[in-house]
């Protein structure tokens, strides 16, 4: 699905990268997804009311849905998207 192909670009760039992540289960733990849908910021949410995953967290902090993530990976900005010191030569 393309729900699957987003996720797998997601967790591809993060384990290429070395940058420690945690996947979190929404599809088979209720807790998890209620836990999402409460902390992505309402305008993030689309108008239905349920994002969708990927959704890019560092800890609490929110970071965005996967088309934030990819505008940030193009534009070499994805360490300051995902809240993290870049290592020494990038942004």
């Amino acid at each position: 699905t393309q729900i699957k192909k987003k996720q797998q670009e997601v967790l591809g760039f993060l384990e290429a990268n070395k940058i420690d992540f945690q996947q979190m289960d929404i599809a088979g733990d209720e807790d998890n997804r209620k836990w999402m849908r409460e902390n992505v910021p309402g305008e993030k949410k689309p108008q239905n009311g349920i994002p969708l995953p990927p959704q890019i967290f560092n800890e609490e902090r929110y970071c965005g849905d996967f088309e934030s993530f990819f505008s940030a990976k193009e534009e070499n900005i994805i360490y300051s998207f995902l809240g993290l010191a870049p290592p020494p030569g990038t942004k």
